[in-house]
């Protein structure tokens, strides 16, 4: 199976260090999700957007995470609000060439 992308961006309403401070918790929680590879945090303090990217090792391990409880955390918190988790293959040969850290496919 291919390595699969989630893509989270929800808006924020909190300060950054409130944000970062309420978060800290559950990253150790997801940092021990099943098949999760890495996860970049991203933010967007003008704009009040908070963001990430996971990597996955496969799509069944990235449904469990988007359909698990840690995301019913996260959208249940009253500073959170419209929501969005995509998910996509990732095209792992072309990646490599752009120096992405997936391996490339066989």
């Amino acid at each position: 199976m291919a390595p699969t992308v989630v893509q989270i961006t929800f808006t924020l309403n909190m300060s950054s260090r409130d944000y970062e401070q309420a978060i800290t918790p559950l990253s150790h929680a997801i940092a021990d999700v099943a098949g999760l590879q890495w996860k970049i945090w991203l933010l967007n303090e003008a704009t009040h957007e908070a963001s990430g990217i996971a990597l996955f090792e496969d799509m069944d391990s990235a449904n469990a995470f988007v359909q698990g409880p840690l995301i019913g955390q996260i959208t249940s918190a009253p500073s959170i609000a419209d929501f969005c988790a995509a998910q996509f293959d990732v095209l792992s040969t072309i990646t490599a060439i752009t120096r992405g850290p997936v391996k490339p496919s066989s």
